[in-house]
C-alpha cells in the first residue's frame, strides 16, 4: 500500500513542479465587436519551449557542419590549386629537358654522320698507303735481286780481269785475249755505273717506304680517336634515351595498356621510312654492318620508340579535361548503391572544358542523365566523355588535338550543380580517369 502513495506522489510532483515554473497563461484577443481569450496550460508551454530548444539546436548542429564543410573544401581547393601549379611547372621543365634531349639526338647523330665521312675517307688513304707501300716493297725486292746479280757479274768480271792479268804477267797476252781483257774492263764500268744507279734507287724507295709507313701509323691512330669519340657519343646517347623512354614506358604501363600493342598500333599509321635516320645495311665495303653501325641501328631504333611514345601519348587522354582552378567532387566507383563510372570535376559556370587527347567527336548534343553531352572517340579503342555541359562548342564529325576547347562547364542533365562528369571508355568499358592522370603526373 506504501508503494502505491509513492507512485502516485512521484506524477503529482513532477505536475506540481510543471506548474510552477510554467504557471498557466491567457492570451486576450480584442476585436472591435468583442474579446477572446487563449489559455496556455503548462503542458502546452513545456511543449513550445522544448520544440524551440530543439529547431535551434539543431540549426546550430547544421550550421557547425556547413562551416566546417566550407573551410574543408577551401583547404581542398587550395591543395589542388598547389598541384595544379607543381604539375604545370613539372610538365613545363619535362617539355623542356625533352627537347633538349631531342636536340642533343639530332646534334650527336650529325657528328656521327660527320665522323663516318671522316672514317670513310682515312679508310680511303690508308687503302692508298697500304697499296703504295706493297708497290714499294715489292720495287725494293726486284731492286735488291736485280743489285744481287749486277754484283755476281762484277765480280765474276774481276776474277776473270784478275785471272787475265796473271797471264799477262806471264806469258804475255795474244789479241785475242787482249780483245777479251778490254771488253772485261768495260763491263766493269758498266756495272759499276749501274750499281750506283740501283743503289740511288734503292734508298730512294726505303725513304719512300718509311715514309708511307709513317703516313699508314698516323691514319690508324687517327682512325682510333674517332673511334674513340664516337664511343663517347653513342654513351651519351644511349644514356639520354634511357632517360627519355623509360617513364614514357612506365607512364603507359601504369595506365593498364599494353606498349608493344600500342606502339604497332601507332607504327602502322606511321610507318614511313627514308631520310637521315634510315638504319645502316651495309658498309662503305659493302659487307655487312660493323660493331658501330649495329650500335647505331640500335640507337636510332630507341629514338623511332620514343617518337612512336611521344605520338601515343598525344593520341591517349593522359591530360586533363580543364587548365583552371577546379575540385574533385566524387571519383570513381559505387556511389548511393549506383555506379558512378567517371570523375566529377566542379569549377565555375563556364569553364572551358579541353580534350585530353587527339581524336574525333562522334557525339555532341543532349543525352539522358548526362545533359549536354562530347563524346571523343581516340586511338587504340579509348573513348572520352564530357557531361553536364552549358554549350557544346564542336560538332559530330570534327577533329580535335589534345588541348583543344570543346565546351564550357555547366548544370544540365542530372546533376545537383554546376560541374564536370568525365568519363574514359576502353572497349566500351568505363575504367577509372584518374588512372590516366595520375600515370602522367611522373612524366608531364
Amino acid at each position: 500500500m506504501g508503494q502505491e502513495n509513492v507512485k502516485a506522489i512521484k506524477p503529482n510532483f513532477i505536475k506540481s513542479a510543471v506548474e510552477r515554473a510554467f504557471p498557466e497563461q491567457r492570451l486576450f484577443l480584442r476585436s472591435e465587436s468583442e474579446t477572446r481569450f487563449l489559455r496556455l496550460s503548462s503542458g502546452s508551454q513545456l511543449i513550445a519551449i522544448s520544440g524551440s530548444a530543439v529547431l535551434v539546436g539543431w540549426s546550430i548542429i547544421a550550421t557547425a557542419i556547413l562551416l566546417m564543410d566550407t573551410i574543408g573544401s577551401g583547404n581542398v581547393r587550395d591543395q589542388t590549386v598547389r598541384e595544379q601549379a607543381t604539375y604545370e611547372q613539372r610538365l613545363n621543365a619535362l617539355s623542356v629537358e625533352r627537347d633538349s634531349r631531342a636536340q642533343d639526338a639530332r646534334d650527336a647523330h650529325d657528328r656521327f654522320n660527320s665522323a663516318l665521312v671522316r672514317v670513310s675517307t682515312m679508310q680511303s688513304s690508308l687503302l692508298e698507303s697500304e697499296a703504295r707501300r706493297t708497290e714499294l716493297e715489292t720495287g725494293i725486292g726486284l731492286t735488291q735481286e736485280t743489285l744481287r746479280r749486277t754484283i755476281k757479274e762484277r765480280d765474276d768480271a774481276r776474277d776473270e780481269a784478275s785471272t787475265l792479268g796473271e797471264k799477262l804477267a806471264d806469258t804475255g797476252l795474244s789479241d785475242r785475249e787482249k780483245g777479251r781483257m778490254n771488253d772485261a774492263e768495260s763491263t766493269m764500268d758498266f756495272l759499276a755505273a749501274a750499281l750506283d744507279t740501283t743503289a740511288e734507287q734503292r734508298d730512294m724507295m726505303a725513304a719512300e717506304a718509311a715514309e708511307a709507313e709513317a703516313f699508314a701509323e698516323a691514319a690508324i691512330n687517327d682512325r682510333k680517336l674517332v673511334e674513340l669519340r664516337n664511343n663517347q657519343i653513342f654513351e651519351q646517347l644511349e644514356d639520354a634515351l634511357t632517360i627519355s623512354v623509360t617513364p614514357l614506358d612506365k607512364m603507359f604501363r601504369s595506365a593498364g595498356l599494353n606498349t608493344e600493342s600500342l606502339l604497332n598500333a601507332v607504327r602502322k599509321g606511321y610507318s614511313g621510312q627514308g631520310g637521315p635516320l634510315t638504319p645502316i645495311r651495309f658498309s662503305t665495303k659493302g659487307q655487312e654492318p660493323d660493331a658501330d653501325s649495329l650500335r647505331a641501328n640500335g640507337i636510332i631504333d630507341r629514338l623511332d620508340r620514343m617518337n612512336l611514345y611521344r605520338i601515343a601519348a598525344q593520341k591517349a587522354p593522359f591530360a586533363l579535361p580543364l587548365k583552371s582552378a577546379f575540385r574533385y567532387t566524387s571519383g570513381f566507383g559505387p556511389r548511393w548503391g549506383r555506379m558512378h563510372s567517371g570523375t566529377d570535376f566542379a569549377a565555375a559556370h563556364g569553364t572551358p572544358i579541353y580534350s585530353t587527347a587527339d581524336g574525333v567527336v562522334t557525339y555532341a548534343g543532349t543525352q539522358s542523365g548526362y545533359g549536354k553531352l562530347v563524346k571523343v572517340q581516340h586511338e587504340f579503342g579509348i573513348e572520352t566523355f564530357y557531361a553536364h555541359q552549358s554549350k557544346i562548342r564542336v560538332k559530330v564529325g570534327q577533329r580535335v588535338s589534345r588541348g583543344e576547347q570543346i565546351g564550357d562547364m555547366g548544370n544540365t542533365g542530372r546533376s545537383t550543380g554546376t560541374h564536370l562528369h568525365y568519363e574514359v571508355r576502353v572497349g566500351g568499358k568505363a575504367v577509372n580517369p584518374m588512372t590516366y592522370i595520375k600515370a602522367a603526373k611522373d612524366v608531364f
